[in-house]
C-alpha cells in the first residue's frame, strides 16, 4: 500500500485521505466511475474494484438513544441495530436522517467515510473486519474507496469492534 504525499492530497484529496496522510497510515486509494443508477453504492464499489463484498465496508450513520453513531459493516450484509446499540451501551438504535448524517459528517450519502468527518462520531466496526488483512471503506466521495488495515481504521476512529453486521 502506498502512502499519499501532501502534494497528492492537495490535488484531489478528501478529508479522509488527508486524515490518513496526517496520521502516517499506509493506504491505497481505489477510484472508479460511479454509476448513479446502481442500486447499491457498496456493491457497486466491490464490483468495480473486483474485491470481495466481505472486504468492502459501508459506513452507516445511526441514532442511538439520541446520539449519532457510525456503524461500519460489510456491504455483503446488513447492520443489526440492536447489536449496534448494545456495542455503545445504548438501548435503542434507528437509522439517522440522511440529511442530518450528511450535515454532521460533511460527506454525501454514498460517500460517507468513517475517517475525516466534520464532527467525530462514536464509531463501531463490525468484528468481521478483523479476519481481513485490509478492508475498503469510502474515501469521502462516491467512486472513491480507501484500502487500509482494520487495525489502522480502528485506531484512527477510536472504534469499538463488535459483531454488528449480519449476513
Amino acid at each position: 500500500m502506498a502512502k499519499k504525499s501532501k502534494k497528492q492530497q492537495q490535488s484531489g484529496g478528501t478529508p479522509a485521505t488527508v486524515a490518513l496522510t496526517a496520521a502516517g497510515v499506509e493506504y491505497t486509494v481505489h477510484a472508479y466511475d460511479h454509476d448513479p443508477s446502481h442500486p447499491s453504492y457498496g456493491e457497486e464499489a466491490a464490483e468495480a474494484m473486483g474485491v470481495s463484498p466481505e472486504r468492502v465496508f459501508k459506513t452507516l450513520v445511526a441514532d442511538v438513544d439520541g446520539s449519532l453513531t457510525v456503524a461500519v459493516v460489510p456491504v455483503a450484509g446488513q447492520l443489526d441495530l440492536k447489536a449496534l446499540a448494545a456495542a455503545v451501551g445504548g438501548k435503542r438504535a434507528a437509522m439517522a436522517d440522511p440529511a442530518l448524517a450528511e450535515r454532521t459528517t460533511g460527506y454525501v450519502r454514498g460517500g460517507i467515510s468513517p475517517l475525516g468527518q466534520r464532527k467525530k462520531l462514536p464509531t463501531v466496526l463490525d468484528a468481521s473486519a478483523s479476519s481481513h488483512t485490509t478492508i475498503c471503506v469510502s474515501a469521502g466521495r462516491r467512486g472513491l474507496e480507501v484500502e487500509l488495515s482494520p487495525t489502522a481504521l480502528t485506531k484512527l476512529t477510536d472504534a469499538v469492534v463488535a459483531p454488528i453486521g449480519r449476513i
